[in-house]
């Protein structure tokens, strides 16, 4: 059973968000708040599988929440999945610096909600391939940066090709499929990837590939 936090200041969207929830055999919704403060108190807590986080909170917003539960400082980091109505560049940086491993938009539809905290819940993809590849790009793909920390050690061709097609927004599975790869030895050269570049999951490996030039 998947147990889901949800945080969000509209009580219509906490409602139909538990509604979609909980009619699925596989997740349980263990809370929903409305307002930051009582995110951070209620996921330390429960220790929830994933936490849908809303931005525009009162109290504490959705950005600082991420932090405070999965920042680069935490030890023991949730799974966040930032839920926004506005998919501004400096909420998806700020997101993703704080910790956050995806992004929905609030009118992405149920299927995709259910789909979201599946992916989280397994360490995959988080949101449609096309909003993150959208989202990276537009924001940190144009050119390598010069602050780009390089690996601790050099990538392999084929840990290469797997940081490409996670960069494009493929989950492990369609990975595996067009590289011909199984799927635990696509999860382990994303492990590899993660220890060489210092990434947390694979949306930051997404980012360093974009923001390196490794993907263009």
């Amino acid at each position: 059973m998947i147990r889901v936090l949800i945080a969000d200041d509209q009580e219509m969207v906490r409602m139909g968000f538990r509604m979609i929830l909980d009619a699925q055999d596989d997740i349980e919704v263990v809370a929903d708040v409305a307002d930051g403060v009582s995110a951070v108190t209620s996921a330390r807590e429960l220790r929830p599988d994933v936490c849908l986080l809303d931005i525009r909170m009162p109290g504490l917003d959705g950005l600082e929440v991420t932090r405070q539960l999965a920042g680069p400082e935490v030890t023991d980091p949730l799974k966040v999945v930032v839920v926004t109505t506005f998919d501004l560049d400096e909420y998806v940086h700020t997101a993703l610096r704080n910790g956050a491993s995806g992004f929905l938009l609030k009118d992405a539809g149920p299927a995709l909600l259910i789909e979201a905290v599946r992916a989280a819940e397994r360490g995959d993809a988080l949101v449609s391939p096309q909003i993150t590849v959208r989202l990276l790009k537009h924001f940190d793909g144009k050119a390598a940066k010069p602050d780009v920390p390089a690996p601790a050690e050099p990538l392999t061709a084929r840990e290469l090709d797997v940081v490409q097609a996670a960069a494009r927004g493929l989950t492990n599975t369609e990975i595996g499929g067009e590289l011909y790869l199984s799927l635990s030895t696509v999860k382990t050269h994303l492990a590899s990837v993660q220890s060489k570049i210092g990434a947390r999951n694979r949306v930051e490996i997404a980012a360093w590939a974009w923001r390196s030039g490794v993907v263009d």
